[in-house]
């Protein structure tokens, strides 16, 4: 007898979906709810690693298909200009990242106001955002709240986003410490990276979902990275032993995509930012990088662009 068409199909796809690797039922993967065609998601690279001039690393990131590119704000009136005509050849979006780096708070704190600023009022080319190594870990709370005060009122009056990154060492290094913030600032903004915290609480925060949850409404922008129990980077998201690590990210990216629809905005940016070494692992004696970094911030892209595409 004849096999009936639709169970022929239906037959084909099971097995063809049995047939897929782990890595490859992930990528076909797509989220739950639907993706407006009005929303888009700006993925950008990351310069770190990168060994070439500037023109050579914008030129590689358009070749690449990204839209943008995070960077740090330069230092000097010359590498503004090198970053802006590079910018402006390769049409390429940009975010910035600002930060502080003196060990006392006085210092630290005119370092991060002089840097933000400046990046926030330069009217070369407005960023989609700006990222904040924001502070330190041992700075106590009502120092730690100057630095979002100040992005605040710089975002009102410059209207550029202006986030705050879970990042260690930072004021937001821990998902219970952030907690505090989001609980007494109502306006505060977040970078997502959340491989961060999987290293600071040696877990996937399964004990800390609430938590996590009530961050991820306050998320503008994430750090697509792949961290783990041990450490902030797996060495490579496609092997099929970081499967878990793989599938737990993207539960909480698909829950800022989600937030983010539900909220009526029309855009999210992410930054792929698996790093070199020695945030790559490496082989011992030579420092050899265990995966090559800009194909798996490559496939990051790929992956995400795939899964958040309209539908």
């Amino acid at each position: 007898m004849p096999l009936n068409r639709r169970k022929f199909l239906s037959s084909a796809a099971a097995l063809s979906g049995a047939l897929m690797t782990p890595f490859e039922q992930i990528f076909a993967e797509q989220p739950s709810f639907k993706i407006p065609a009005d929303f888009t998601v700006k993925i950008l690279a990351t310069n770190w690693g990168f060994n070439g001039t500037i023109d050579e690393y914008c030129a590689r990131v358009k070749q690449d298909g990204y839209d943008g590119i995070e960077i740090w704000w330069p230092g000097d009136k010359k590498a503004e200009d090198e970053l802006f005509a590079a910018l402006r050849k390769y049409q390429l979006e940009l975010g910035f990242l600002c930060a502080g780096s003196d060990a006392k708070y006085e210092v630290h704190f005119k370092q991060f106001k002089e840097m933000v600023t400046a990046a926030a009022t330069q009217q070369i080319q407005r960023p989609l955002y700006i990222n904040c190594h924001s502070g330190r870990d041992y700075f106590p709370f009502e120092q730690s709240k100057t630095f979002i005060d100040l992005t605040q009122q710089l975002s009102k009056d410059n209207g550029v986003i202006i986030c705050h990154e879970t990042h260690r060492s930072r004021i937001l290094f821990a998902a219970h410490v952030a907690r505090q913030f989001v609980e007494k600032i109502p306006d505060l903004r977040v970078t997502f990276d959340v491989s961060h915290w999987c290293n600071v609480h040696e877990s996937l925060l399964h004990d800390q979902d609430e938590t996590v949850q009530m961050v991820l409404t306050r998320v503008d922008h994430i750090h697509a990275r792949i961290g783990h129990p041990e450490g902030p980077q797996v060495n490579d998201p496609r092997a099929p032993e970081w499967e878990a690590p793989l599938k737990r990210h993207l539960e909480w990216w698909d829950k800022v995509v989600e937030n983010k629809i539900k909220s009526g905005a029309k855009r999210l940016t992410i930054l792929t930012e698996f790093g070199p070494p020695d945030y790559m692992p490496t082989l011992a004696y030579t420092r050899q990088a265990l995966a090559d970094q800009w194909n798996i911030n490559v496939f990051m892209k790929d992956l995400l662009r795939k899964r958040y595409a309209p539908k």
